[in-house]
C-alpha cells in the first residue's frame, strides 16, 4: 500500500486558552499532521484515546487510519487535504501533562488542569484559524473523535459541509465510565504513580498496562476473541509457573499492556478518560436532543455492531432525533466481529459511505 506523505507535520501555537473550567492554559501549541495539496477542501480527523495525529502517515510509517485516507482511497488525498490533530492533553507534542508549565519551568504531570471535549474542540480551532483554514469539507472521527466530531457540529455549527460521528453516541453512559473508572484505579494504585508526579525512570507502568488490557477486553467482541484464541495455550503449559501466561489470549492482554506502556503518557491516559467522561453533548444545553437543533450540517453517523461502550442504536436514536427537530441525519450500522474497534479495520466494509457522502 502506498500512503500519500504528509505535506506538512509540525506544531501550531494558539496563546492562551481558557478552558471550561474558567482555568488558562498559557502558550499552547497543538501537534498536527497535514496530508494533501494545501490549496483542496480540508477534512479534520480527530483521533481516538490512545490515538496521534497521524492519521495517514508515510510509505515507511503508515497512520492509523492509512487504510481509509489514501491517494486513491475513499478519502483520496488527490482531491482532499486532511489535516489531524494531536489533542489538547496529549502525549504526541501538544500541550498536556508532559509540556513545561510556564508559571513553574517544569513539567505540569498531575498538575495539569481538568479537560473537557469541548476544550479540545476549541483548541483545534484555534489552531485551523492560525493555519489560515476557515472552512471545512468534512469533519470526522471514531471514539473519542467521535465525541470531538459531535461538539464540532454544535460550537461552529457553519463550518463545515458535513459531520461522520463514528462508533460515540452522544453522551458516556455509566457502563462506560465505570470502565474508565477501573482503569483510572488500575494507574493510581500503581506503586510508582506518586501522585501524578513520578518520574521518567519510574512510570506507573504496571497500572497502565493493567488499564489498556481492560480497555482492549472492551473494544471487540467476545466472538472475536473466542475464535481467534480457541482457549489455546502458550508454549509454557499449565502449571509451569503461574506468573507466566497460560492461554494465547493472556499473552495477547499482555503484550498489549506493555505495548502501551512504552509509548503513552500515564497522566494523558487519565486525563483524556476524564475528557471522556464529560462528554454529554447535553450539558448546558437542555439536554442531548434539544443540543441536536444547535448543529446545522447533515449527520452522517457510523456505528458497529456489538460495540459494548457506545452501541449502535444510541447512535441511530441520535440521528432519528436530529431528523425529527428538522436536520438531516443518516445512520449506518456496519456488520463487523469486531465491535469497538470496527471503526479501525475493515475499511472496505464502510469506507465508500464515507467516500460516497464527500462525492453529492
Amino acid at each position: 500500500m502506498t500512503v500519500a506523505s504528509p505535506s506538512k507535520t509540525g506544531n501550531v501555537t494558539i496563546g492562551s486558552l481558557q478552558l471550561e473550567s474558567g482555568k488558562v492554559l498559557q502558550d499552547v501549541s497543538l501537534a498536527y499532521e497535514r496530508s494533501g495539496s494545501l490549496d483542496a477542501p480540508v477534512i479534520l480527523v480527530c483521533h481516538a484515546l490512545t490515538g496521534n495525529q497521524y492519521a495517514v502517515g508515510t510509505d515507511d510509517t503508515p497512520g492509523w487510519w492509512a487504510g481509509l485516507i489514501n491517494q486513491g482511497s475513499y478519502i483520496d488525498t488527490n482531491k482532499y487535504q486532511v489535516i489531524s490533530f494531536n489533542v489538547l492533553g496529549g502525549c504526541d507534542g501538544s500541550t498536556g501533562p508532559l509540556s513545561e508549565n510556564p508559571e513553574t519551568g517544569k513539567p505540569y504531570k498531575g498538575d495539569f488542569p481538568f479537560l473537557t471535549i469541548r476544550d479540545m474542540v476549541n483548541a483545534q480551532y484555534e489552531a485551523l484559524q492560525r493555519l489560515g483554514i476557515t472552512h471545512l469539507k468534512a469533519v470526522l472521527g471514531g471514539s473519542l473523535g467521535g465525541m470531538q466530531v459531535m461538539e464540532w457540529g454544535i460550537l461552529y455549527p457553519d463550518m463545515m459541509d458535513v459531520i461522520f460521528p463514528i462508533a460515540a453516541t452522544p453522551y458516556l453512559s455509566d457502563y462506560a465510565i465505570a470502565f474508565n473508572n477501573i482503569a483510572r484505579v488500575a494507574i493510581t494504585s500503581d506503586p510508582n504513580w506518586n501522585n501524578g508526579q513520578y518520574s521518567h525512570d519510574s512510570l506507573p507502568e504496571s497500572g497502565l498496562s493493567i488499564a489498556r488490557m481492560i480497555g482492549m477486553i472492551t473494544y471487540r467482541t467476545d466472538n472475536l476473541f473466542n475464535d481467534r484464541f480457541s482457549r489455546e495455550q502458550t508454549e509454557t503449559g499449565i502449571g509451569e509457573s503461574h506468573k507466566e501466561a497460560t492461554y494465547q489470549i493472556e499473552s495477547y492482554l499482555n503484550y498489549q499492556g506493555k505495548k502501551i506502556a512504552q509509548r503513552f503518557d500515564p497522566n494523558s491516559y487519565l486525563y483524556l478518560l476524564r475528557a471522556m467522561d464529560s462528554h454529554d453533548i447535553g450539558r448546558g444545553r437542555g439536554g442531548w436532543q434539544q443540543a441536536l437543533s444547535l448543529i446545522r450540517s447533515p449527520i452522517v453517523a457510523i456505528g458497529f455492531e456489538g460495540d459494548l461502550l457506545y452501541p449502535p442504536s444510541k447512535l441511530e436514536l441520535l440521528t432519528n432525533e436530529a431528523n425529527q427537530r428538522g436536520g438531516k441525519a443518516d445512520f449506518h450500522k456496519v456488520n463487523t466481529r469486531f465491535g469497538h474497534d470496527g471503526f479501525l479495520v475493515e475499511f472496505e466494509n464502510w469506507g465508500n459511505l464515507i467516500q460516497n457522502q464527500l462525492n453529492e
